[in-house]
C-alpha cells in the first residue's frame, strides 16, 4: 500500500470524499423534504411496520443526552467535527484499503450530516421510524443509517482482518 503522501493513494481517498459528499447531500435533502412537508411530530403511516414522521433530538442516539442544558449541542458537534478529522486522516493513509475506507466515508457523512443540523437548528432532524405491536424503534435519520451501516462494515472488515492474520 502506498503512503499517505505518495501519488497513488492520493486520488483513492479523494473518491471516498466523492461518497461522503453524496451521503450529505441525500441526508439533508431528506430533511428539507419532511421539514417542508411535516410539522413537528406529524406522522403518516407508509406500512403496518414504518411510518415517517418528524422528530427533533437535541440529544446523541436514542435521544441520549436530549435533556440536558443545550451544551449537548455544542459538544456533539465538536465531537463530530473532531472524528471527522481523524478520519479523513485514516482515509489518506488507508484509502486503498476498500471495505474500510468505504465504512470511513459513511461514519465522515453521516457524522458530517448530523452536524449540519446541530449547526442549523440545535437539534438533530428524525424522520424514519420503525414500529411493531405497540412498541416502536426510536427515530433516525439518512445520516444515523449511514453511521450505522459504516460501524457494521467496519466490524466486518476487522473480522475479515483477523481471519486473514490466522
Amino acid at each position: 500500500m502506498a503512503a499517505a503522501g505518495s501519488g497513488k493513494a492520493a486520488p483513492r481517498w479523494w473518491r471516498w470524499l466523492l461518497l461522503t459528499a453524496l451521503v450529505i447531500l441525500l441526508d439533508q435533502y431528506t430533511k428539507v423534504l419532511i421539514v417542508g412537508h411535516f410539522d413537528l411530530h406529524e406522522g403518516r403511516r407508509v406500512t403496518d411496520f414504518f411510518n415517517l414522521v418528524r422528530a427533533h433530538n437535541p440529544g446523541a442516539a436514542f435521544s441520549f443526552l436530549a435533556g440536558a442544558a443545550g451544551w449537548q449541542r455544542w459538544f456533539f458537534t465538536a465531537l463530530a467535527l473532531g472524528v471527522s478529522v481523524l478520519i479523513v486522516w485514516w482515509l489518506r493513509a488507508h484509502g486503498g484499503q476498500r471495505l474500510f475506507a468505504l465504512a470511513l466515508a459513511l461514519i465522515l457523512g453521516g457524522a458530517l450530516g448530523n452536524a449540519i443540523d446541530r449547526l442549523l437548528y440545535g437539534h438533530v432532524i428524525d424522520f424514519l421510524q420503525f414500529h411493531w405491536g405497540g412498541w416502536a424503534f426510536p427515530s433516525f435519520n439518512v445520516a444515523d443509517s449511514a453511521i450505522t451501516l459504516g460501524a457494521v462494515l467496519l466490524i466486518v472488515d476487522e473480522l475479515r482482518r483477523v481471519r486473514g492474520a490466522r
